[in-house]
């Protein structure tokens, strides 16, 4: 299936307040607000809508005249996702409508691996898609920060962890600075995409004890009996915007891409 003939819309959730980097949508990249950046990475993408959800009049006011439709959204939302429902229910998407959730700290999403995640989510029945790459370094495996996961032979999700995983016992048991031949270690990439129905249901889900245990909001679908078809993303999937040096970095890469 080609992923130009999956027709899908882009969420993103954008939220003025940021404890590590306050208003982080607004911060200039180029001169340019990181919202509009992420929002033209979902443009080009060939998303059929994009639409931008946030509880910021401000945020609103920098995307005039950007291409994009703007909800305003309660603000006391817990996470992306429940604002993201609230969206769904807004614009009365029909539940098959696939929305691929891009986050609004995500300049440098490529617009292939955009189009990537919907094409997963419409090529099985799964009601929710994801994406993964391969990890690449004992230093990353090793990296709380960087969410690992494992998948079956149906390319399902199994489990989602903060943890090493999966454990090469032996391997591990002998050296531990350099990864083995042939384990599938996996790094998640924070990008989703879910039929409007489910993205709905799901955030009416009670929260569950391994969500709270690695704060991995997925892990909810998952106990709660839901599958998660993951995709392994065309291209490198840059990190996105969390801290002062991220910011940079994005900055940097930007304009050599501009070159």
């Amino acid at each position: 299936m080609e992923s130009q003939s999956v027709p899908f819309v882009v969420a993103i959730p954008a939220r003025y307040a940021s404890t590590r980097l306050p208003g982080k949508p607004l911060l200039p990249i180029g001169g340019v607000p990181m919202i509009v950046h992420v929002a033209r990475r979902a443009l080009a993408a060939g998303a059929a809508e994009v639409v931008v959800a946030t509880d910021a009049p401000r945020i609103a006011e920098a995307l005039a005249g950007s291409g994009v439709e703007v909800v305003m959204t309660d603000a006391g939302h817990a996470s992306g996702s429940d604002r993201l429902a609230e969206c769904a229910t807004r614009r009365a998407w029909p539940d098959e409508t696939i929305v691929v959730n891009l986050q609004g700290d995500e300049p440098l999403a490529p617009a292939s691996g955009i189009r990537a995640v919907a094409t997963t989510l419409a090529a099985g029945a799964a009601p929710m898609a994801t994406l993964a790459t391969p990890i690449g370094s004992v230093e990353e495996l090793f990296d709380p920060n960087c969410v690992k996961l494992v998948r079956g032979a149906d390319g399902r999700a199994l489990y989602f962890s903060r943890a090493p995983l999966p454990w090469p016992r032996d391997a591990f048991a002998a050296d531990r600075t350099r990864l083995p031949d042939g384990v599938p270690f996996l790094r998640h990439i924070g990008i989703y995409a879910y039929r409007a129905g489910f993205l709905r249901a799901f955030a009416r889900l009670a929260r569950t004890p391994l969500e709270q245990a690695e704060s991995l909001e997925q892990l909810r679908a998952l106990e709660h009996g839901h599958a998660i078809a993951v995709g392994i993303a065309p291209e490198p999937f840059p990190p996105g915007v969390d801290t002062p040096e991220d910011l940079a970095r994005a900055e940097r890469l930007l304009a050599g891409a501009a070159r």
